[in-house]
Formats: structure tokens, C-alpha cells, sequence
């Protein structure tokens, strides 16, 4: 159970300060985005916070071997396949043309439930289809 409320309170924490940091609001995605326009770089100041903590705290946890509440899960592959870059080439098309990337999109039901809503279930469709088709496809030898 303590698990269950610790998440709870992780997603809703993470929720805000997406919503804090204005990565709920498609334009601002769009925003930082436009490197060719009127580029805002403000989330890539939220990035960098991202990354400080990550770069102090994964240490940490990587010589703990387990995360606070649970083990630590690092992926074992280390190859570039072509499943790997078309899922970053539609993750980045559905960024760029939706404003939304799944975190802030979950984060912006409340907020924005229409615009949101379409996404999320855009992108909920797409994993059950990329599930479907992973199960339909020959196992790799």
C-alpha cells in the first residue's frame, strides 16, 4: 500500500510541476520547439533541472541497486534498432504537431480535457496497436 500512495504522490508532484513549468500549454511546446522562429528556451531551462537531478541522484541509486521504494529497472540493450528509431520518429512528430509528449498530456486532462483527451487517446490506440503488432511479429532470433 505504501507503494500505491508513494506513486500517487510522485505523479501528482510530477503533474504540477509540469503544469508549473508550462509544459501543459501546447504553445509553449511549440514555443521551444521553433529554433528556426521566435524560439522560447524557457523549458530548456526545466530540462536542465531534470538533468542536475538526475545526474546526482542516479549515481546514488545505481550503488544502493534499488530505487526507494522499489528495485532499480535499467534497460540491458544497448542497440539501435529500427524499432527504437521509429518510435523516437513518432514520438518527436506526435511532439511537434501535438504540443503534448504523454506525461503533460495526462497532466493537462483537467486543464484542457479536449485537446488533451484527443491526444491521449491517440497515443493510447497507438500503444495498443504497436502491442498488437508485436505480437503478431515473428520472434526475433
Amino acid at each position: 500500500m505504501l507503494r500505491v500512495v508513494a506513486s500517487l504522490l510522485c505523479g501528482i508532484v510530477f503533474g504540477l510541476g509540469l503544469a508549473i513549468a508550462g509544459m501543459t500549454d501546447p504553445r509553449k511546446i511549440g514555443g521551444f520547439l521553433d529554433v528556426a522562429g521566435v524560439w522560447d528556451p524557457s523549458l530548456a531551462f526545466t530540462m536542465a533541472g531534470a538533468l542536475a537531478v538526475t545526474f546526482v541522484s542516479f549515481p546514488l541509486i545505481r550503488r544502493k541497486g534499488r530505487a526507494l521504494l522499489d528495485a532499480l529497472h535499467l534497460p540491458t540493450r544497448r542497440d539501435i534498432d529500427p524499432p527504437l528509431l521509429f518510435g523516437s520518429a513518432l514520438f518527436g512528430i506526435g511532439w511537434g504537431l501535438g504540443g503534448y509528449c504523454p506525461g503533460p498530456a495526462i497532466a493537462s486532462l483537467p486543464i484542457n480535457p479536449r485537446e488533451a483527451g484527443v491526444f491521449v487517446v491517440a497515443m493510447v490506440v497507438g500503444m495498443l496497436a504497436k502491442r498488437a503488432l508485436a505480437a503478431r511479429a515473428p520472434a526475433p532470433t
